[in-house]
């Protein structure tokens, strides 16, 4: 829990001068709050007649006594020269000054704390997305997209709300006790006493609360993952939702989701709100203490009455901060539970990375390689390819072909690292591809993956998506090339058009042809194409295939085909089953073999 509060706290240093501006009108915050109280004691004294006159003039000091007595005696001079009217006038100037110096200084510690707690949140949630870019698809395998959401989202709300709008309360009251507790000591230590037993009592009372109120507030954040998974699982998925009259199913699945979110919460608040009443309770039960204590030393003789009012005063300004500072240490405890799930984004470990050391590529020259690969997204659950040996000449296409799990697709994502081999090397002209930069290693690669991943933006930087510096008359060649033309001069805008999210406003043939266009703008020097043309018509698989076929010459490309027409001009096809290869050669040596391509093939035919 330190920890995660004191990460939160190194983000100031990125704001050193408003920080530095909050830290100073908090201490000017106090020194007038201090200041206020002892000023009412001339002013009572004034007004019930029981001031006594200092008519020479002390010699100065830099202590609190010689301050108070040159203060007494320029008051006791007005009061012989203008009387007690003029005198009672000076010092409630004096009380406003300081009240209004006291709240500007308060407005100003907000001021400058605003752009802080802002730009932190701004920081953190940049450093969220940042993170989430950088991990490795494998950590996605393992959480679930709403609960991510939740917590870039909420979680980065709830320690804006929790913590970072308390670290004034957090800054500032400290010091305004500590003037207020530093006159109550003048006055009277042994009342201050039970302030200081307030105080501890509070502190336990408060602290067991807080461990129960964290514990709380991570499994309302947890929950509130859960219900953002069930929403976006539930939007994403509508089509078969209503198709397979599945609404009653999901509306009870969401509601106990929603019903648990809501118990957990409603606990959470009744701990929370507990401060509050609580501490004001404490504080009026000392309170009732110090007025039967305090009266009889007013009685005794031992303190003036206009002295103990004035300590009643100086207490109040001890409760009203030490409220809020107990109502911050709540809100923190509630806001480490959310800044503890953010920290499991922030520390999740980014195994593919650039080495130290790693070279940019440069250009491909001669051979693409697997030696030796085997490979398992996790080692309990077993290999997903075993003993990969496999080369891929420059110019060469590539294809691989097996049944659904049969491991083509991963074998295809080791080559641009999404995922790195468990065993074995993928080697690029002879080279680890581990040895090279990321950003030079997929900059040779250009993926038309099976589903068309488009963005909520125009159809123009769906195609340049990544690329700079790229002219529209480029991205109309691409797009021709892709068979895609036509219909984007047919939407509303043309290529300025926007195609919703994920590309919804264009049909699945559609937004299959802008990846390829996408793709083919690249014109990279590798390309992996998986199953690049299974969401086409007839027609526009005609179409693309052949402007695929000429996207291919001269370029390395593997190719991942279910459909077997698509791939009978391979340079070699790879037979994969189980994780390994079974079977390789031409189309046309394949089927003399009569192996598993041949059967394949036979089934398709059927």
């Amino acid at each position: 829990m330190k920890n995660s509060f004191w990460r939160i706290l190194a983000y100031l240093k990125h704001y050193r001068l408003p920080v530095g501006m909050n830290i100073l009108s908090n201490i000017l915050t106090a020194v007038f709050t201090a200041l206020s109280i002892p000023l009412l004691i001339p002013f009572l004294e004034i007004l019930f007649d029981r001031r006594e006159p200092v008519l020479v003039r002390p010699a100065w000091q830099w202590d609190a006594q010689s301050i108070s007595t040159q203060f007494n005696y320029y008051l006791s001079q007005l009061i012989v020269e203008q009387g007690k009217e003029a005198a009672l006038v000076f010092v409630c100037i004096a009380i406003l000054s300081v009240f209004f110096l006291k709240n500007l200084f308060r407005y100003l510690s907000l001021f400058f704390m605003a752009p802080v707690r802002n730009g932190i949140i701004r920081d953190l949630r940049q450093q969220l997305f940042d993170k989430v870019l950088f991990l490795p698809l494998s950590y996605f395998s393992e959480e679930r997209k709403g609960d991510l959401m939740s917590r870039i989202t909420a979680d980065v709300q709830e320690v804006e709300w929790s913590i970072l709008n308390v670290l004034e309360s957090v800054f500032r009251e400290p010091l305004i006790i500590i003037g207020a507790l530093a006159f109550m000591l003048y006055i009277s230590p042994s009342l201050t006493v039970f302030v200081f037993i307030l105080m501890i009592f509070t502190g336990v009372v408060i602290g067991g609360i807080g461990r129960r109120l964290k514990r709380s507030s991570s499994q309302v954040q947890e929950k509130l993952g859960d219900i953002v998974s069930i929403v976006e699982e539930a939007l994403g998925g509508l089509r078969i939702i209503k198709g397979f009259n599945a609404e009653a199913y999901q509306q009870e699945k969401f509601g106990r989701e929603n019903n648990q979110y809501r118990r957990i919460l409603t606990r959470l608040l009744w701990r929370r709100d507990l401060s509050s009443p609580l501490s004001e309770f404490l504080g009026i039960g000392t309170v009732a203490v110090l007025l039967w204590y305090g009266s009889r030393q007013v009685f005794d003789g031992v303190l003036q009455a206009e002295t103990f009012l004035t300590f009643i005063f100086a207490f109040y300004n001890v409760i009203d901060p030490a409220k809020s500072l107990t109502k911050s240490i709540y809100n923190i405890q509630k806001g480490i539970g959310a800044m503890e799930r953010i920290e499991g984004i922030l520390d999740a470990p980014a195994n593919i990375r650039d080495k130290a050391g790693a070279r940019d590529i440069g250009q491909f020259q001669e051979m693409i390689e697997y030696r030796g690969v085997s490979f398992a997204y996790r080692r309990e659950e077993g290999p997903v390819l075993q003993d990969i040996n496999l080369r891929v000449g420059r110019g060469n296409v590539v294809a691989l072909v097996g049944a659904s799990g049969a491991g083509k697709t991963t074998l295809a994502d080791l080559l641009p690292r999404f995922y790195d081999v468990t065993e074995g090397a993928v080697l690029i002209d002879g080279t680890d591809i581990r040895d090279y930069t990321l950003h030079s290693l997929r900059s040779l690669m250009g993926v038309v993956s099976q589903e068309a991943i488009l963005f909520n933006d125009t159809i123009y930087n769906n195609i340049v998506f990544g690329m700079k510096g790229v002219g529209m008359e480029e991205v109309i060649q691409a797009a021709k090339v892709a068979n895609a033309h036509e219909f984007i001069m047919a939407t509303e805008n043309g290529y300025h058009t926007n195609i919703g999210d994920r590309g919804n406003k264009l049909s699945g043939g559609q937004r299959q042809r802008l990846t390829i266009a996408r793709a083919i703008l690249k014109n990279p020097p590798i390309l992996i194409l998986d199953e690049a043309t299974s969401a086409l018509d007839s027609e526009s698989e005609k179409l693309v295939q052949e402007a695929l076929l000429t996207l291919m010459k001269n370029r390395t490309s593997i190719v991942i085909a279910h459909r077997l027409s698509t791939i009978q001009h391979a340079d070699e096809i790879v037979v994969m089953k189980e994780g390994r290869i079974v079977e390789r050669g031409t189309h046309q040596t394949l089927l003399q073999q009569a192996g598993p391509y041949s059967k394949l093939v036979e089934l398709q035919a059927f």
